[in-house]
């Protein structure tokens, strides 16, 4: 029996959903061929489905309406009957075979609810790679503090993830480190290796403001009412 859905939230992602779905071809998982991928879509005008259904007959593929990162997030886990929920952004590849096996293998074998890995920039700057290794700092901070995870890599036990409410669909901003926060610190772990995205985040936003807002959340991270605001993230970023 399958033990595994991945939910991928998108919007216009016909350059990058590719290399996802790609990669997870790739993964030597031996339940990949069980594993529903759902592409939450949120009515992308660019051939995003099209080039998702493509994929089916290599892996199990459905879309399915989306909206909002936490909303297409969700829908796609009220589908899911396995132990385990991944959610990944539409950006990201998994550049290693191996991640997914053992990332089970660490959920199974020490019974946790949530399993994060490194985020590392594809073809970005020096800025890029520095600020992400800044995000894997501040995850690795939150293992010995408050778990810290992005909607990149959030490995879920199902049941957990639900009894945590799922990702809050009023936050408009940093919805998934609102959840990730909920989660008790000894059932959180970060795989060794790791995703790599693009740098299109600080394309958008910039480097400056991307730091700022990240600050910003790390000083409400006991304020979840500040998540409910409107912080000018969607104004500006489709991300």
């Amino acid at each position: 029996m399958a033990e595994l859905t991945i939910v991928i939230p998108a919007k216009n992602e016909a350059e990058t959903l590719p290399r996802l779905l790609e990669s997870l071809t790739r993964q030597d998982y031996e339940g990949m061929a069980e594993t529903k991928v759902i592409v939450a879509d949120a009515k992308s005008t660019d051939g995003t489905v099209e080039l998702a259904l493509s994929f089916q007959g290599r892996l199990n593929v459905e879309v399915i309406e989306g909206g909002l990162p936490s909303v297409g997030r969700n829908a796609g886990a009220r589908l899911a009957t396995t132990p385990y929920v991944l959610f990944l952004d539409a950006d990201v590849e998994l550049p290693e075979p191996t991640l997914l096996r053992r990332a089970l293998w660490r959920m199974r074998r020490r019974k946790l609810h949530l399993v994060t890995t490194n985020i590392s920039c594809k073809d970005g700057s020096w800025l890029d790679d520095a600020l992400y290794a800044g995000n894997n700092f501040m995850q690795y901070v939150g293992s010995f503090l408050k778990p810290f995870a992005t909607g990149m890599f959030m490995l879920f036990d199902r049941k957990a993830f639900w009894a945590l409410g799922g990702f809050n669909e009023r936050a408009l901003f940093a919805e998934d480190y609102l959840l990730s926060k909920g989660v008790a610190r000894i059932r959180f772990r970060i795989v060794r290796g790791g995703v790599v995205t693009t740098n299109r985040r600080f394309q958008k936003l910039g480097h400056g403001r991307m730091v700022w807002m990240f600050f910003k959340t790390m000083l409400h991270s006991w304020n979840d009412k500040y998540f409910l605001r409107d912080q000018g993230y969607w104004e500006e970023s489709e991300v």
